[in-house]
């Protein structure tokens, strides 16, 4: 059913949009944007920050453009002389009760509290708190919070609660002295969270940002007794130009390995690779399981945020979880395992370093059941996207002007099967690919497997293998997958194989991943920018399922033996730790 159309006049400029469109909503497709501070487009639309006030005609005060629906008839000013009076002194009020040290920042030019104060022409701030001293709170692996530079916009807590169901967060007290955090001040190390950074990506200030871990791989590169090897995710060769200022969607991979190795990294390797190794994996797990219907559906196991709110939230659901590691735990275990031995190096001496989208993988670096037969963690330092684009700029490397580069090929090489990875669906369809054709012994036509694909919180399909009917379901975001797992617990919804990533839309969303203002956020498809780069990767590499990687059958051949053997397993593979934690919204 049609929506009803409604015509105001915002500026003056007649405007026509659907009934229902807030004021906010109607400028933009004006060509007016109005500013705001706590809005994020269906996560956190609450009007608290007031900097989006609007004057509308014949009411008695300004109301905030987020929240406010247009009406038939209904003229709104966004820039008179009162409504710019109000935003200045609402953000005057908000700056005075924020630690300004701008200079030193992680966030110094990617503020959006910065960006307000230019455009609304704060040169002096007249409430200004010069005494208000650091409030830290990092006990986590992944995340440092400092409340001294929190707005209160609230939309770590939004994202927390609404995307991904947590809820680890909310203000506490109330007043001058409301300020976020967990349940009775609780250290975040201390509850549910499932570190997967989303609350990160949402603030618009430097109140959270990712642990940061670079000293300790500049150390590395500085010692000449650790070989240091390096991998960068899938997801991450889409966004790391956007650190640079490069339009959102350009695939850098090339300039991103020129520039690895000219921080010093000994090899350059692929977590791609990885992926593939995952898929022969995982692929042949799923085939015994649905041969001997044994703990079905199984569920992927490459997001340890999911990991970790399986383990805290559905502990029932932990034998459901394929056995195989995250590709950044099995890229790390290769290296400290079969390159070692080729090329002739005690693991030991190996310092391993991923390059990921995600915070979580901070957490899943520490996890002792990944530790392998040698003794050694796969990883031993996990880096955002983020953190690789300062390293650069530290290191004074022009990327724009960089040469394209190529990773070493001993678990460099990876198929199209693999870089979709950082989409959601991307490892349900590289699955499938493999999948399919060990079970019918063809060749799949077409490859793609478009019903899994998109941008869809939760997707649904099925497909016929061997006469049997597979029935698969693709889904991002904790609050989605919690739809799913609550399905299938009660009955209502069957499935065979289930994918499930911690962050909305995949890696490509990752907590670790670029920051980008809301205006972004709110308006520009950055998922599906993002997730087009890595199918059209896809679609130009030279292999494009997993099993026909020559690398990945090498090693096989070499090394593993056959995918689920037992090496491969005492390699390759992992356990889980159901844990029944205390809920802090309850």
């Amino acid at each position: 059913m049609e929506k009803k159309m409604v015509n105001l006049k915002i500026n003056g400029i007649p405007v026509t949009v659907p009934e229902g469109t807030t004021v906010l909503e109607a400028a933009r497709d004006a060509g007016i944007n109005i500013p705001s501070l706590c809005y994020l487009k269906d996560i956190n639309e609450i009007g608290a920050c007031r900097i989006c006030v609007v004057e509308v005609k014949g009411a008695r005060s300004l109301m905030a453009s987020c929240v406010y629906p247009v009406a038939e008839g209904m003229e709104v000013f966004t820039n008179t002389e009162k409504v710019r009076h109000s935003r200045r002194l609402t953000l005057e009020l908000i700056l005075s009760n924020h630690r300004m040290d701008c200079l030193t920042c992680a966030r110094s030019g990617a503020c959006e509290l910065q960006d307000l104060a230019r455009d609304l022409g704060i040169d002096a701030v007249r409430y200004a708190n010069d005494q208000l001293p650091p409030q830290i709170e990092a006990s986590a692996p992944h995340l440092v919070r400092d409340n001294s530079k929190c707005v209160l916009c609230r939309r770590c807590t939004a994202v927390c609660r609404k995307t991904q169901e947590v809820g680890v967060i909310g203000p506490n007290d109330r007043g001058f002295m409301t300020h976020i955090g967990c349940a009775f001040d609780r250290d975040l190390a201390e509850v549910d969270c499932v570190s997967c950074g989303q609350c990160i990506v949402a603030c618009p200030t430097g109140a959270l940002q990712e642990k940061d871990d670079t000293a300790k791989v500049w150390a590395a590169l500085s010692d000449p007794t650790k070989h240091v090897v390096v991998g960068p995710a899938p997801s991450v060769r889409v966004t790391l130009g956007e650190c640079f200022g490069l339009s959102v969607g350009t695939n850098v991979e090339g300039k991103m390995i020129t520039a690895l190795r000219r921080l010093g990294f000994d090899k350059v390797f692929d977590v791609d690779n990885a992926a593939d190794f995952t898929i022969m994996e995982e692929g042949t797990e799923f085939l015994h399981r649905l041969q001997a219907d044994d703990n079905m559906p199984m569920i992927t196991s490459c997001s340890p945020g999911w990991i970790r709110y399986c383990e805290q939230h559905y502990p029932d659901m932990v034998p459901h979880l394929s056995s195989c590691k995250s590709p950044q735990q099995m890229f790390g275990s290769l290296v400290k395992t079969y390159y070692a031995e080729k090329a002739g190096i005690d693991p030991k001496d190996i310092f391993v370093v991923s390059v990921m989208p995600c915070t979580a993988k901070k957490y899943e670096v520490q996890r002792e059941e990944q530790r392998l037969p040698n003794g050694c963690l796969p990883v031993d330092v996990s880096i955002t996207t983020r953190e690789l684009g300062r390293m650069i700029s530290y290191a004074g490397i022009l990327f724009d002007h960089l040469p394209e580069g190529e990773a070493d090929e001993m678990l460099g090489l990876a198929s199209g099967a693999a870089t979709i990875f950082g989409a959601s669906g991307g490892v349900m369809e590289a699955a499938l690919r493999t999948v399919a054709e060990i079970a019918t012994g063809g060749e799949m036509k077409p490859l793609e497997f478009h019903e899994v694909r998109g941008m869809e919180g939760i997707k649904e399909a099925q497909y016929d293998l061997c006469g049997k009917t597979v029935r698969v379901c693709v889904a991002s975001g904790l609050t989605n997958a919690k739809k799913v797992l609550d399905g299938v617990k009660d009955g209502s919804l069957q499935y065979d194989f289930i994918e499930f990533m911690a962050c909305p839309g995949g890696c490509i969303n990752g907590g670790g991943q670029p920051i980008q203002h809301a205006d972004v956020r709110n308006w520009v498809d950055l998922k599906g920018l993002r997730a087009a780069a890595l199918y059209k990767q896809d679609q130009g590499q030279t292999y494009r399922k997993s099993h026909e990687n020559p690398v990945v059958q090498q090693v096989y051949k070499e090394y593993l033996g056959e995918p689920g053997s037992h090496k491969a397993h005492e390699i390759l593979h992992t356990t889980y730790v159901p844990t029944k934690r205390y809920r802090t919204d309850s």
